[in-house]
Formats: C-alpha cells, structure tokens, sequence
C-alpha cells in the first residue's frame, strides 16, 4: 500500500477515535455533606459514565464546608445537608445558582435488631446509656434530631444520655461500634435497596420536625466548569431521582 494512503488512512482512524470521545470531558471538585456521602458516590458512577467527566468527592460537615468555602477552599459545586447554608453563600457571593436536589429523612436506628419497635416508645422507656446525635449547631439532621425530641417532649430526659457527633458520619459511627445504643442518623446511611440494612428503626414522621432540604450550589470558582455545570444539571435528572428514592430513601 502507498506509504501516503496508510498515512492518510491513519489519520482518518484517529480522526474517529477522537470524535468519539466524550466531548469537554473535565473534572470537578465536589464538597459533600456526610449523609450524601454514599448516595454521592453511587450518582459520581452513573453520572461518569454518561459524560466521561470525573468527579472528585470531599465529605464533611455542613457548616465545616461553609467555612473552608468562605476561606477560599477549591470546591466547584457543594451539596449541603440544608436550604440555608447555601442560601447564605448566594447572598455572600460564594456561589452562582442554587437548587434542591433531595429532601432526607430522619431515622432513629440502633444495631441491634428488635431494639426499637418501629415507634419513639424506646426513647421514653430511658432503658438506654447513650443517645447519639449530630451536632445541631453544625449538622442540619442534628438539628432535626433536637427539634423531634423537643416536640416529643423528652429533650431535657435524655438530654444527659447524649452523644454529640461532630457530623451525621461519626454519629452513625457511635451506633454501629456500640458506644451508644441508639442514635438519629439519616436514612441513607441504614437503607440498602429499599429497605434497612441492618439492625432496627423508627423512620421519624415529617411532622416532628422542619423539612431537611438539601440543596446544592454552583460555586463561584466550578462557574464555568463544564463538569460542575453538568452534575449541576445531572442531579435534575429522573436517572438521579430514580437512585435516591428507590435506594436510599430520599424524597424529592
């Protein structure tokens, strides 16, 4: 064959591998709030492999993310565990759009299976050393937490029963390595395929406490970022809502 045809036909065979490929693939810096964390990884999955951007995941504490974000930190987009969080970085500047991507639930579990009946009865029995809860100054459910106990009535009780964790995932973390019976953690941390993993529980009714909304922002520094922008949309999307309601129990 003519050494210009093979040349020629080279460059017509790299030419279609490059046109194939994903077009702007990029990557983006995303901060998460610790009850997202493994709802966020399984969206990061299927949100890779219908782009071809990749994702770069940091879990954390609400108001520890508000404050790296306020001092400059590298996130593109930030899902905060609530509505107000990323309201105030808008206000302040730090951010370009904002919307809600899910709204938790609050689950009072315990690893051991049968220690909670499906109701709040095992809260008013006392019978228990430690009651885990998230901080409710920093952590968005923490405050759920105080707000359900307040409306039961039984939040001065417990009130010296309580282990205080500094984000949902340490708290979860008290209830599963036994250093407290039991705790109010987010649903997503104990549900698998529709249903809880392990041990026992009490979903908490809406009404207990105020809507965890949890909505994301697009920084200023992912503003134009064509990965950030399109998770940004991608958490829109009926393929994310899909995840986050059938397999974690999210509402939308």
């Amino acid at each position: 064959m003519n050494p210009r045809h093979i040349a020629f036909c080279f460059h017509l065979a790299l030419l279609s591998v490059l046109q194939s490929a994903p077009a702007l693939a990029g990557q983006a810096h995303v901060a998460v709030a610790s009850n997202f964390a493994a709802p966020m990884k399984a969206l990061a999955a299927q949100f890779e492999r219908a782009t071809g951007h990749t994702l770069t995941l940091s879990t954390g504490a609400t108001g520890k993310f508000y404050a790296q974000i306020r001092n400059g930190a590298p996130f593109d987009v930030f899902l905060a565990a609530d509505d107000e969080t990323p309201a105030r970085l808008m206000r302040e500047g730090d951010a370009v759009q904002s919307q809600t991507y899910a709204i938790g639930r609050l689950v009072l579990w315990s690893d051991r299976p049968e220690y909670i009946d499906g109701s709040d009865a095992v809260l008013r029995t006392s019978h228990f050393k430690r009651l885990a809860i998230a901080n409710p100054r920093l952590a968005p459910y923490g405050a759920a937490a105080m707000e359900t106990l307040t409306r039961l009535k039984l939040a001065d009780r417990v009130k010296n029963k309580f282990v205080i964790g500094e984000n949902i995932a340490q708290t979860y973390q008290f209830v599963a390595s036994g250093n407290a019976e039991l705790g109010f953690v987010a649903m997503s941390q104990v549900m698998q395929n529709g249903t809880l993993g392990s041990g026992s529980g009490w979903l908490v009714p809406s009404a207990l406490h105020a809507p965890i909304r949890q909505d994301a922002v697009l920084l200023k520094r992912g503003e134009n970022n064509e990965a950030a922008r399109a998770l940004f949309d991608f958490l829109k999307t009926p393929t994310a809502a899909r995840i986050l309601i059938r397999n974690f129990g999210y509402e939308r």
